[in-house]
């Protein structure tokens, strides 16, 4: 089976997003398919073009097996609305040069299509579902625009909003078939298109230990050492956290690892006096793998929730035996708390996050090994990578 996966990421970019779609891409490769990828010459986090791709309009590259297609894109990482629209505009329009290859586009089975950008994928459905009539899988992620109004990057009543409402609402109404990464989304999508069928497709991670890392957490001395590895943007506040939780006086250390918008205050916040967080910069995914090995908590955080949201390094931290220091709600929460996975605050409750990590600071050495191996359990069962991917097989096979 040839697939074509089409979307606005994908790697060397870091970040959930990229992550998400090349975890995607590789699995489907590993299970035997045949996959290609058209995608933006890449420039996310940091809003650049990488070193290698300036200067040109479209790019072919063979990354482990896989062909990717790449096309120019307006990069940028402005919170200006209309700069970030008009960087989905581009790649929608950029990426229908693609079109021209008729006998390429005809070869392929499914074409599964990232959403958001819902522009970048009302684009790719009027091209492959309407004009090629290929079977599309409509991966959803994030419930755009309902996300950007909960966030207040959107007015629930302005132009913009009804004008990305009706491209939600087409992109649903003529994918095949939708696949999402929460439970949440495909709930959202069944009430604006009851009889679509759907997969439930967490962002599971790809990561193999034959043997986990092991902790004893009442050693003495110890410093509890607490890591975040992710996007530094608002959705997350990290800087409104190493503002308000006093990680010196708990402790323990914070260690931050990522790209963003925040990125720049968070390092000049700690170089005011912000004692025991230290900020790494950006690692590669391979390099970022080995590093989380040497922590013992992984700090996740969202600002509010978003419905449909589960943030993906819940699933990337539990292959090392990490438990989870999750502010937040939603199902992420959910996850956290019924697998007994890690402890949960409320969003933005530093009170809360930091009597949490106390507990962390305190733990027994038994306490902290059955919160790991719990972690060690989902990664094995109901969250392993690899089951996920025999069933969404056996689903674009039968479709």
């Amino acid at each position: 089976m040839r697939i074509l996966i089409v979307s606005f990421y994908y790697e060397p970019e870091i970040g959930a997003a990229p992550s998400r779609i090349t975890n995607l891409a590789k699995g489907l490769k590993d299970s035997g398919m045949d996959v290609d990828v058209l995608t933006c010459l890449p420039n996310y986090p940091k809003g650049r073009i990488f070193e290698g791709y300036r200067h040109k309009f479209s790019v072919k590259e063979q990354r482990d097996g896989i062909n990717v297609y790449r096309y120019w894109v307006y990069a940028t990482v402005s919170k200006n609305a209309v700069k970030r629209a008009w960087s989905m505009t581009t790649s929608a329009i950029c990426m229908l040069a693609f079109a021209f290859k008729r006998k390429l586009i005809r070869s392929y089975d499914k074409v599964i299509v990232q959403s958001p950008p819902i522009m970048v994928a009302s684009s790719a459905i009027l091209l492959f579902r309407k004009l090629y009539k290929r079977k599309v899988i409509l991966n959803v992620s994030d419930l755009w625009p309902g996300s950007a109004v909960e966030l207040g990057f959107m007015r629930p009543r302005g132009l913009s909003f009804s004008f990305v409402s009706y491209l939600e609402r087409f992109i649903y109404r003529n994918a095949d078939y939708v696949m999402g990464q929460s439970k949440e989304i495909l709930e959202r999508v069944r009430q604006m298109q009851p009889e679509k069928e759907s997969f439930l497709y967490r962002n599971l991670s790809r990561v193999k230990f034959e043997k986990p890392v092991e902790r004893s957490i009442d050693e003495a001395p110890r410093t509890l050492k607490i890591v975040y590895a992710g996007l530094l943007g608002v959705p997350q506040d990290i800087l409104s956290i190493i503002k308000n939780v006093s990680f010196d006086k708990l402790g323990c250390e914070l260690h931050l690892y990522g790209g963003g918008n925040q990125a720049e205050l968070i390092q000049r916040e700690i170089e005011k006096g912000c004692k025991n967080v230290f900020y790494h910069g950006i690692l590669p995914k391979e390099e970022m793998m080995l590093e989380l090995g040497k922590y013992d908590v992984s700090l996740i955080s969202l600002v509010k929730s978003i419905t449909g949201a589960v943030p993906s390094k819940i699933f990337d931290n539990m292959p090392f035996g990490m438990p989870i220091l999750f502010s937040g709600d939603g199902e992420g929460a959910v996850i956290v708390k019924e697998n007994g996975i890690g402890l949960v605050s409320a969003p933005s409750d530093f009170n809360a996050l930091e009597k949490n990590i106390e507990l962390f600071v305190k733990m027994d050495a038994n306490s902290f090994k059955s919160m790991s191996d719990n972690c060690l359990k989902c990664s094995n069962g109901i969250f392993n990578f690899w089951k996920q991917m025999d069933s969404f097989k056996e689903f674009l096979i039968d479709k």
